[in-house]
């Protein structure tokens, strides 16, 4: 609800009908979230730990700009005031501790960190040949104005199909254009894969340390210790 009340806030006309409200609104659910931040804060058992984990910080940040806001007033400052407003939509992420198959996520994009750098150091430099040639080929006069400009483009036509607002013109550039695409599709599938054999060892890894004992049932919370099946109490979780 409140990302929903930040995003509404800035259409204009809404802004302009509704804004007294939405500022109201703003200032309940900080001070909401303020409660419940210093509440995290009083009841966590390691609370430097709590502060400066990822949670920490995001419940952090779910309320800090709205106060930061009240120390920069005036019109000189209205940049940062805008970005202050834009930072409270991180509070969707407040969202992610209460989804479990989040932290699989999590820790499947952190398993697959590795190949995932490899992966994106392959398109990077790919993404510099063909912006390369593609600079050699075209030139100023086509758009290609610079290698970076070049670069940029690849990227965009690696991952879509480009956005037209440069195109080549020559026969050999679209040839290279051609190719540029054609490797996109045929590596666009390969962060996909990285990432579901990664999701599957985590729902393995999940699900295979507990087994009822007596109905042979998987797939209990780590945390579980009866069966949600039969009631029966579950084994330790094999180390």
């Amino acid at each position: 609800m409140s990302v929903l009340a930040i995003v509404f806030d800035s259409i204009e006309s809404v802004h302009n009908q509704f804004g007294h409200w939405l500022f109201r609104l703003e200032w309940i659910f900080t001070l909401m979230f303020t409660v419940e931040y210093f509440l995290r804060i009083y009841s966590s058992p390691k609370r430097l730990s709590y502060i400066f984990s990822f949670y920490g910080l995001v419940d952090l940040l779910a309320i800090l700009p709205t106060y930061l806001a009240i120390f920069l007033p005036g019109a000189s400052y209205w940049l940062v005031l805008r970005l202050l407003r834009v930072l409270r939509v991180f509070r969707v992420l407040k969202l992610v501790r209460y989804l479990s198959e989040a932290n699989i996520l999590l820790r499947s994009m952190y398993a697959a960190r590795r190949k995932i750098l490899v992966f994106f150091t392959a398109v990077f430099i790919l993404s510099v040949l063909f912006g390369s040639l593609m600079f050699f080929v075209e030139g100023p006069d086509n758009g290609f104005t610079s290698i970076p400009r070049s670069i940029y483009w690849t990227i965009v036509t690696i991952t879509t199909v480009g956005y037209g607002d440069i195109t080549p013109q020559t026969g050999l550039g679209q040839v290279i254009a051609t190719m540029a695409m054609l490797t996109g599709y045929s590596i666009i599938a390969i962060p996909t894969g990285i990432f579901t054999a990664e999701i599957a060892r985590e729902i393995n890894a999940e699900s295979s340390h507990k087994r009822c004992n007596v109905c042979e049932r998987t797939g209990h919370h780590p945390d579980a210790e009866y069966c949600y099946h039969c009631g029966v109490l579950l084994p330790e979780a094999d180390v």
